[in-house]
């Protein structure tokens, strides 16, 4: 299986998580694996790249760089995932972070939306490698 297959793998199972967090009422552990299911989805874009980066701040730059720079992907999906880095910030290290069961839940569809962009993107990828 291909990095980007793992990753995307990955990135459904901590959506799952995060929708089942959500469902018992813990938004803050739910923000935090929302945002971890965007952080794999845009590892798996870059790896298809050949890309790889140890941090999180690398991996928010070059998607930024590769792809809503240069609307390779729509930009909204880099603005979501820097979105979603600040909010696991807060839910995981603010004492009195309070996420409401809302803003979970968007951030869970941003997720979703993400991605579902990412597997078109990477099946496009894929079809067009093996013409």
């Amino acid at each position: 299986m291909k990095e980007a297959e793992q990753l995307v793998a990955k990135a459904k199972r901590f959506l799952n998580s995060a929708q089942s967090l959500l469902g018992l009422g813990d938004n803050e552990s739910c923000v935090s694996r929302a945002y971890y299911a965007m952080f794999y989805v845009a590892e798996a874009l870059l790896s298809e790249k050949g890309l790889r980066f140890r941090k999180h701040g690398g991996v928010h730059g070059a998607f930024g760089e590769h792809f809503a720079k240069t609307s390779e992907l729509d930009p909204k999906y880099h603005r979501w995932l820097l979105e979603a880095f600040n909010k696991r910030i807060t839910a995981d290290y603010g004492v009195e972070a309070v996420v409401t069961p809302e803003e979970a839940g968007q951030l869970i569809e941003q997720a979703r939306e993400f991605l579902q962009e990412a597997e078109r993107y990477l099946s496009r990828a894929e079809s067009q490698g093996s013409k």
